[in-house]
């Protein structure tokens, strides 16, 4: 048996160049891909150490100090556990500044109509103290908190009546 040997053909001055810059080409174009998947789960850091994320950005406007805000959130711990919720009940008004500072932090970057992921180190929720016996001390907390509806404070006091007392003339 006698094997024939088919000569090669020598390859084309560059040809090798463009297959390596092909290469990388491609390299880069999957790496590209790649990040921008996941730019949309990066969270943001505010100087405190709040980190918030846009799950759906909304388009109103976002709450001050001085608004009452209408929301459902559920609240996480770390390992998942869920702590509080909204769904499946009312939507829950409280004033902005009524709540721990990470939660009013967040809100205030937050847009009407829109729902966001809060994650809350230990020294803007509960700190070393904990909660009621169900948030742990030193615990980070995660809520999704979808933002419904703003108001000023001073419809709440419209809404409640006029002011009771004395005051006479």
């Amino acid at each position: 048996m006698s094997v024939t040997a088919v000569p090669l053909r020598p390859i084309a001055k560059g040809s090798v160049t463009k297959l390596w810059i092909g290469l990388a080409a491609l390299s880069l174009g999957a790496v590209g891909l790649a990040w921008a998947g996941t730019s949309g789960q990066q969270m943001t850091t505010t100087a405190s150490g709040l980190k918030l994320q846009a799950i759906e950005e909304g388009t109103g406007p976002s709450p001050t100090t001085t608004d009452i805000v209408l929301v459902h959130y559920t609240g996480r711990l770390e390992d998942g556990t869920v702590f509080d919720t909204s769904q499946g009940k009312q939507p829950v008004p409280f004033p902005v500044t009524g709540v721990i500072p990470g939660f009013t932090e967040g809100l205030q970057m937050m847009k009407k109509g829109g729902t966001y992921r809060l994650r809350i180190p230990p020294d803007l929720a509960y700190g070393p103290q904990g909660a009621g016996g169900v948030i742990p001390p030193n615990a980070t907390l995660e809520f999704d908190i979808q933002l419904l509806d703003i108001a000023p404070q001073s419809a709440l006091q419209g809404m409640m009546g006029p002011p009771q007392g004395g005051g006479g003339r």
